[in-house]
């Protein structure tokens, strides 16, 4: 009777540890699929637990497409010998008489070697007046002298060369191998040719993205679209900014994955299985591939298709829910894309809290029986 007595009571203290314990609550890395679950709108939650499927796929499969505008587009190719203010020009003028307007007397040529560009882009030259030079070229300037003092002195001859000044450059910054200022010359006159001048990318090409910026515009491309699509190689402009960066996307991994942190894209496409092995993988002794759950904000537009309803205003609190083990289910994490932001979490299998459950009443259970021994001695 004894004996049996004192099961009964090892019994009832086991599983009033368990109970304690359970309340008290074990450490994991987060919550488990019950409690998630718990949190949705059915739940009296504020989010939305959806099942992946091939329809959630097709709706929210958005990629970031980058792309220049029309306006950097159709903007023509300037001359690698192209004035700009502050250049110095050198004028040399003849003229087809012995006492010419310029010349002095006995000579038939005159020499205006330090002629400034001003701020607004023009020169000044006697006897033509003021001449727009800025944006031309020392041909077209040339022309323009010329038609203005034929009218006044016989079959005259101008000649004009740059004397300072660099012309039209661009600033090119970033993840690039030669950051620098560079000048636009004939060879280097569209984006990809000045990309390669400047000794090619110092980041992946996959990943790489690069922001023109001109004046008060700005326009960015994928580096891979400049080759796929031509007319994103668009034609450069003086005092253009071009600034290489690495995809600055990025999502947080947690729960019982491989890696817990802040990740990168690898990837222009990023699935939720490249996602989840980009971290490791699943961890093989506490992982439950029935519960990877992929949190976002949605916008409005995006959640209401997804739910099938009309009524939803504003960007909604999503959670996508993906079952490995289904027959499909790598296919659908395979199909299903991550966006700039998300969560992936991934929940602990059910047995792995038992297992912390009955370690931590093992532990107890041995401390009470060496406490009992010291005591009986």
């Amino acid at each position: 009777m004894n004996i049996l007595t004192s099961r009964v009571t090892r019994a009832v203290a086991v599983l009033a540890m368990t109970a304690s314990l359970t309340a008290c609550g074990l450490p994991r890395s987060g919550p488990n699929k019950k409690e998630i679950f718990a949190g949705s709108v059915m739940e009296q939650g504020d989010s939305f637990v959806v099942s992946v499927n091939d329809r959630v796929n097709a709706i929210t499969a958005i990629n970031q497409e980058l792309g220049f505008s029309t306006a950097f587009q159709n903007a023509g190719v300037i001359g690698s010998d192209t004035i700009s203010p502050g250049d110095v020009l050198s004028l040399t003028i003849w003229e087809n008489v012995d006492d010419g307007l310029l010349a002095g007397q006995g000579a038939n040529a005159t020499v205006l070697s330090e002629v400034q560009v001003d701020g607004a882009g023009f020169i000044f030259v006697p006897y033509a007046g003021r001449i727009k030079a800025a944006g031309n070229s020392p041909e077209a300037i040339r022309r323009i002298i010329t038609e203005k003092l034929d009218a006044q002195t016989p079959d005259p001859q101008v000649m004009v060369a740059r004397a300072a000044g660099d012309g039209a450059t661009v600033t090119i910054t970033g993840k690039i191998s030669g950051q620098g200022v560079y000048p636009i010359e004939r060879p280097t006159r569209r984006l990809t040719a000045m990309l390669a001048h400047a000794g090619g990318l110092a980041v992946e090409p996959d990943v790489a993205q690069v922001k023109v910026i001109r004046g008060s515009k700005s326009g960015s491309v994928w580096f891979q679209d400049l080759y796929d699509n031509p007319k994103y190689d668009i034609p450069l402009r003086d005092g253009d900014r071009i600034l290489v960066e690495a995809d600055p996307r990025t999502y947080t991994a947690l729960g019982a994955t491989g890696g817990q942190s802040v990740i990168s894209f690898e990837t222009r496409n990023l699935s939720a299985l490249e996602a989840i092995a980009q971290v490791g993988g699943l961890q093989t002794n506490s992982a439950d591939p029935t519960g990877v759950f992929v949190f976002r904000n949605e916008p409005e537009e995006i959640a209401r298709q997804v739910l099938g309803r009309d009524d939803i205003t504003g960007t909604q609190r999503l959670i996508y829910v993906l079952d490995l083990t289904q027959p499909n289910g790598l296919f659908l994490a395979r199909d299903f894309l991550i966006r700039d932001g998300d969560t992936l979490y991934v929940t602990e299998a059910p047995f792995v809290q038992w297992q912390k459950t009955l370690g931590a009443i093992t532990g107890v259970t041995a401390s009470a029986n060496q406490l009992s021994n010291v005591a009986s001695n």
